[in-house]
């Protein structure tokens, strides 16, 4: 009888523990299962949010298309168009869209040192690096550097000795720190969200002063490009070779001021034409063998149909219509004076319905003077062909909202279908 209640016992705790590791393997399996769920709705919020983000590059990409071109302003519906391109619904998503016009920004390829020491926290040594970054040649400038500090890093790798090919290759200069290049805007939706004005509780770092300060990212371009063509899509007139019978047809102008045009030859700007002497308005009458100065009146008529050069385009112009005070600044010398005109120049474009449609429209406020305008000339314009499209998608969840995913792109609107000059997409958070 005790054999047979021992062999009892350990039947009972054979069983006991076949059930304790039934339970086990049951409860991970549960578990197992949870999480495969989990992954698999993450997957899916993944799967969704890349189509979303790509729907909304895609509708943005149409506006873009069917825009005039005549010029581009912030009153266009690429820039001003909350209900199509913010918190648009699709398939268990929401999506946001940001335009930004990459002519509204100084192209780190072309500009001046002194035009980028006006941006906000710029020190010399770090322009002397860019420019040592985007030349040619192995010769130090200033206080910069060439291929040898490059090389002898922990990670070293080879300086460009040429144009930036990307804006984020600024981010391999010597001195250029992720925080002067993406400022407190690191989800670059332009407004101040709470994360970016809580100090050093959640990231980004931020001087929580109530204010978004904005990183180089937002002023500077390394896309930006101006075709040498007029409001039609037409071939400018290149005033150094035109005849003048070609100046006065094409351009509506006298006989007179085309013979003016051809006596004076060499120009090297278009602003070159006026200067603080001309007169307002054209003279009437007159003999129309005798060469008549280009006016004032004359000259704003003709602007956007003349040129000094044949190329089919000219890199990194800025869109007068489109550039913040400090871009606007930096092009007019900077200070408190390039500031204040700056802001003059923002308050004009603003009470035109459509912005300025000629570079010679800036001229029409009392600001502006002749040799200022002439300074600036070369370098501005009206129209833009290159943006980037920053669409961001959610995933819609009952307790909140879920994954977040940003598609990021820099569009060449000139090509048919449009060029991709820089693709991104990659989760927020």
């Amino acid at each position: 009888m005790k054999t047979y209640g021992s062999k009892n016992a350990l039947v009972l705790v054979a069983v006991l523990w076949l059930k304790v590791l039934l339970v086990a393997i049951v409860a991970v399996a549960a578990r197992n299962s949870r999480l495969d769920l989990k992954v698999r709705a993450v997957g899916t919020e993944e799967l969704r949010c890349r189509w979303a983000g790509r729907a909304g590059l895609e509708k943005a990409a149409g506006i873009l298309y069917e825009d005039t071109r005549e010029s581009d302003s912030l009153t266009d519906l690429w820039s001003d168009n909350a209900a199509d391109l913010n918190d648009v619904l699709l398939e268990g998503c929401h999506f946001s869209v940001r335009v930004i016009d990459e002519a509204s920004k100084l192209n780190v390829n072309i500009a001046t040192k002194e035009q980028l020491l006006q941006l906000p926290d710029m020190l010399e040594e770090i322009v002397d690096a860019i420019i040592d970054w985007r030349d040619t040649d192995d010769t130090v400038s200033g206080l910069g550097v060439e291929g040898g500090y490059y090389e002898t890093l922990a990670y070293p790798y080879k300086i460009r000795n040429g144009p930036f090919r990307t804006l984020r290759e600024l981010l391999l200069v010597k001195a250029v720190t992720e925080q002067l290049f993406y400022g407190e805007d690191t989800n670059f939706n332009g407004q101040l969200d709470y994360n970016e004005n809580d100090g050093d509780l959640s990231p980004p770092a931020d001087d929580e002063d109530g204010e978004l300060d904005l990183g180089w990212i937002e002023y500077l371009s390394c896309y930006s490009y101006d075709n040498n063509t007029d409001a039609e899509g037409s071939q400018k007139i290149n005033i150094n070779s035109a005849s003048q019978s070609q100046l006065r047809d094409s351009l509506g102008i006298s006989s007179s001021q085309a013979k003016w045009i051809v006596d004076n030859r060499s120009h090297s700007s278009i602003a070159n034409l006026i200067n603080n002497n001309s007169p307002k308005e054209p003279s009437q009458g007159g003999n129309p063998d005798q060469a008549q100065a280009i006016d004032i009146q004359t000259f704003c008529s003709i602007a956007d149909k003349i040129t000094i050069s044949n190329s089919q385009k000219a890199d990194g112009k800025v869109n007068i219509n489109t550039a913040s005070e400090i871009v606007l600044a930096a092009l007019l010398g900077g200070g408190d004076a390039g500031m204040q005109l700056a802001e003059q120049i923002i308050g004009y474009r603003e009470e035109q319905l459509y912005g300025m449609e000629s570079i010679a429209d800036i001229l029409q406020f009392e600001g502006m003077s002749v040799d200022t305008f002439k300074k600036i000339a070369d370098s501005i314009t009206v129209r833009s062909n290159v943006y980037t499209i920053r669409s961001s998608a959610t995933a819609d969840r009952a307790r909140g909202d879920g994954l977040t995913l940003t598609t990021e792109a820099v569009l060449d609107r000139t090509s048919t279908p449009y060029e991709i000059l820089y693709w991104y997409q990659g989760a927020n958070n």
